[in-house]
């Protein structure tokens, strides 16, 4: 499954300069933008240690890292979504699988801040409260349509547009009391009804506190401790990056780069990091295929049945699933190879209701 990441905050929050951190571009900074701009665009590949491992075991013709691809769209200014929002700016949002939101922290007197001051829980604030707004606009534009069209409609189609109606009643009163549509538990059933709105108060949400480099440390820590207390909840994960410092760090080769970090006390880039949060936020795991010809790394949500995983490499394996063999990928290496697994009695034949685990090493037998 293809990752997509959109990057927003509010102008001159330093998201574009996150943007290079995160993706080793070297997009232009600085200025404000208008919702009708191109986004930058960067795909990135996921570092895991494990597919270099089985790389190095199976001698593959190439390899296959899994990918994520980032999107940095325009500032949103305050008042926005009442406005209305850009149409196109509105759809990369909507179709985003997780929204980042970066915070800015940094000082800096040569850039000015759209409210004349740094203050990062407000800037947390007006941005909800944009998505907010945006998310009832849509609601109040639909259910006067519903109940036009109610009377039209007969069998099936009306009582799911009737159902329809009651689910985004509902939704507007969460949002209209101050909460998020993520915060409203909705069956299966119904969320099919309302996946074409694309709420963005729906989405996992990834805020990224960007600051200084003298200010990572205690400052920082602090920082983060009252963000996480005030809006750390289910779908939403927060963190802080240097990310003037990691955007120059990210433009140099490995070596220098693992160095650079090391003298100024920062453990792990932040675009690994930012990957693994993503991952964690979307409940997303990966399984490998392994072989002569190649070895990949393929993405899917965790709770995956076998079959449903085949059909992310191509739907005529799902559609002709016969088995899947898997051997753990701590049992692959720790056995020395597929055959060797084999005969340690380590491989297992699985069928299509087996739920995939992270780091299985799988190869599907079909038949069509």
């Amino acid at each position: 499954m293809g990752l997509e990441l959109v990057i927003m905050g509010l102008p001159q929050s330093g998201k574009t300069t996150v943007f290079n951190a995160l993706t080793q571009a070297t997009a232009e900074t600085g200025g404000y933008s208008t919702g009708d701009d191109e986004p930058n665009l960067a795909t990135v590949k996921v570092p895991d240690e494990r597919l270099n491992i089985l790389t190095r075991m199976f001698k593959p013709k190439r390899t296959v890292p899994a990918e994520v691809q980032y999107y940095d769209v325009a500032g949103l200014t305050k008042g926005v979504s009442q406005q209305g929002m850009s149409g196109r700016l509105l759809g990369y949002l909507s179709q985003a699988a997780a929204l980042v939101h970066v915070i800015r922290v940094f000082e800096d007197d040569s850039v000015a801040h759209p409210e004349e001051s740094v203050d990062p829980l407000r800037d947390i604030d007006t941005l909800r409260t944009e998505m907010v707004f945006s998310d009832l606009g849509l609601i109040e534009r639909r259910l006067p349509r519903i109940k036009e069209q109610i009377n039209k409609l007969r069998g099936t189609e009306r009582e799911n547009t009737e159902r329809e109606g009651e689910i985004l009643e509902q939704l507007q009163e969460t949002l209209e009391a101050g909460g998020m549509v993520r915060d409203v538990e909705i069956s299966p059933e119904d969320q099919r009804l309302i996946r074409g709105f694309g709420f963005l108060t729906e989405k996992p949400m990834l805020i990224l506190l960007n600051v200084d480099e003298n200010q990572l440390g205690a400052r920082t820590n602090e920082l983060l401790e009252q963000a996480r207390e005030q809006y750390g909840r289910e779908g939403v994960s927060i963190d802080a990056l240097a990310g003037k410092i990691e955007a120059e760090i990210a433009q140099l080769d490995s070596e220098d780069a693992a160095m650079f970090l090391s003298d100024i006390g920062i453990e792990q880039v932040s675009r690994e990091r930012v990957i693994r949060l993503s991952y964690d936020l979307l409940g997303l795991m990966s399984f490998f295929t392994v072989g002569e010809d190649e070895c990949r790394a393929w993405t899917i949500k965790r709770g995956t049945p076998a079959v449903e995983a085949a059909g992310e490499i191509h739907s005529d394996i799902e559609r002709g699933f016969i088995r899947a063999e898997i051997v753990g990928y701590d049992d692959l290496i720790g056995s020395g190879g597929w055959s060797e697994a084999r005969k340690a009695g380590l491989l297992r034949r699985e069928g299509k209701t087996y739920v995939m685990q992270d780091g299985d090493v799988v190869h599907f037998l079909f038949n069509v």
